[in-house]
């Protein structure tokens, strides 16, 4: 009789336990709106000491309703997506068919090789998408160096 009981008490906890995990679903929203990029991994190859760290991602709406990005932020304080006090993503809505530019700065003091994520969030299908950067800022020029032949 105890190994009854000990069996259906061990049968109802984990039928709760499997219902306690199931997490409902919203329906995916047909005309949602969806980011397609012309690359997803932006190399901006070798890069002079403190030389140009902006570049920027192409972003197309290939839904059926506007595109709203809400945010994009770098993976460490060395990836900037705020560019001159200004956000680098649009503001404004990206109508459907239309393309628009994601701004990211990269620090270039910061000597060596590196590769970074940048989180876009959005109304998007795919609500949070993570692209990359990557590259090597080379050595800054010795100082006072001379070439003594």
């Amino acid at each position: 009789m105890k190994k009854i009981f000990i069996a259906i008490t061990l049968f109802l906890g984990l039928t709760m336990v499997s219902k306690a995990q199931v997490v409902p679903t919203e329906p995916m929203n047909p005309n949602a709106p969806e980011m397609k990029f012309e690359t997803e991994v932006l190399d901006f190859g070798n890069v002079k000491f403190d030389g140009n760290g902006v570049r920027e991602f192409k972003v197309k709406n290939i839904g059926h309703s506007p595109l709203t990005i809400t945010n994009v932020q770098g993976q460490c304080g060395c990836t900037s997506t705020t560019i001159d006090n200004k956000p680098g993503w649009p503001v404004e809505p990206i109508l459907p068919g239309k393309t628009a530019s994601i701004r990211v700065k990269y620090d270039t003091k910061r000597v060596g090789p590196f590769e970074k994520n940048v989180t876009i969030s959005s109304n998007s299908k795919e609500p949070s998408k993570v692209v990359k950067i990557k590259g090597v800022v080379e050595a800054a020029p010795a100082v006072g160096t001379t070439d003594a032949k």
